[in-house]
């Protein structure tokens, strides 16, 4: 089976794995010049269903519960498997009630627990939810091990490609994001920062459950944080705003007063494609499948939605098998 994946984002990359690991030969085809630079470069990389469970329906969970397995197998070596901690400060404990209200996967930690999981941030808050299955991963290299695996393993890449009018494949996977052709897409606009400190360390990711602008902190190599992210009704990719910038900053001094000090490094935006309910669907049409809508989860739900596509795709044609089989015995019968 001769299969064309179009983009070069998480979705595109999950898909031509999970294809060619089933034997097809895959090519991606990516506007872009180079890899990276779209909404997968500035994510999270966080694998937190039970987290994401908070403000998210079920499937959200149900799909991405086996996420970092997948990516342990597809990228050894580069899941953090240390959890999450969510905290909130004194005044805020309601906040943190109402999040555990509306998940699961967690168990409550003290002051002195939270000092051991993570020293730095000491004495500062009291109260909060550790989600021991969750991990992390850094996209940027993520991204970068799964394209030189499926490199080495024949698949080819053509950056800076128009793939709008290609012909000669069996099926061709659209994993555009927002420039598909689909009027229930709308953008969800996400803004984010790099901060670099040696003042202080983190071992996992943290949420703060500020009322007015929950943050998370996710840590990087060399001292950097990633600090993120709104949620922005926009399909604008224009540079982050002042508005958003003094959020982030005023939400991350108030995690630890270190990242006053620290520098910035790095600002970015990326615009996610969702559909109304914030779920991803798999879509046919012909022998076009479309795989869409993961939101702010793409990282989380990528691998089940390429295991999804690669599913009815090879069902389809085993159905198609069947039946030229059948025929075949009947006229020869």
């Amino acid at each position: 089976m001769k299969v064309l994946v179009k983009g070069a984002g998480i979705a595109g990359l999950t898909a031509a794995f999970e294809f060619a690991a089933r034997g097809a030969a895959v090519t991606v085809a990516e506007t872009r010049p180079a890899l990276g630079g779209n909404a997968s470069w500035f994510a999270g990389g966080m694998l937190a269903p039970w987290c994401e469970r908070e403000s998210a329906e079920q499937p959200v969970l149900d799909l991405g519960r086996d996420a970092a397995e997948w990516w342990d197998a597809a990228t050894p070596g580069l899941v953090a498997r240390r959890g999450t901690l969510v905290l909130a400060a004194p005044r805020d404990a309601g906040e943190l009630d109402r999040f555990a209200s509306r998940t699961t996967g967690y168990r409550r930690v003290e002051e002195d627990e939270i000092a051991l999981l993570e020293p730095d941030l000491a004495g500062r808050f009291r109260r909060g939810l550790l989600f021991p299955a969750e991990g992390h991963l850094d996209p940027r290299q993520a991204m970068a091990a799964l394209h030189d695996k499926l490199a080495a393993t024949g698949v080819e890449f053509h950056f800076g490609a128009d793939a709008q009018h290609v012909f000669g494949f069996d099926r061709q996977i659209d994993c555009t994001g927002m420039a598909a052709q689909n009027d229930w897409l709308r953008g969800v606009r996400g803004e984010m920062l790099t901060l670099r400190t040696p003042d202080m360390s983190l071992s996992r990711p943290v949420r703060l459950l500020h009322p007015r602008f929950p943050l998370y902190a996710v840590p990087r190599t060399d001292h950097r944080f990633m600090i993120g992210a709104t949620m922005i009704e926009s399909q604008s990719g224009g540079p982050v705003t002042a508005r958003s910038m003094m959020e982030l900053l005023g939400t991350a001094y108030a995690l630890h007063p270190a990242f006053g000090e620290a520098e910035i490094v790095e600002t970015g935006v990326g615009v996610r494609a969702a559909f109304p309910d914030n779920l991803p669907r798999v879509e046919t049409n012909g022998e076009i499948i479309a795989i869409n809508g993961l939101y702010r989860h793409g990282f989380l739900l990528a691998p089940a939605m390429a295991r999804q596509a690669a599913d009815l795709v090879f069902s389809q044609d085993r159905t198609k098998e069947l039946a030229h089989e059948t025929d075949g015995q009947r006229r020869s019968a």
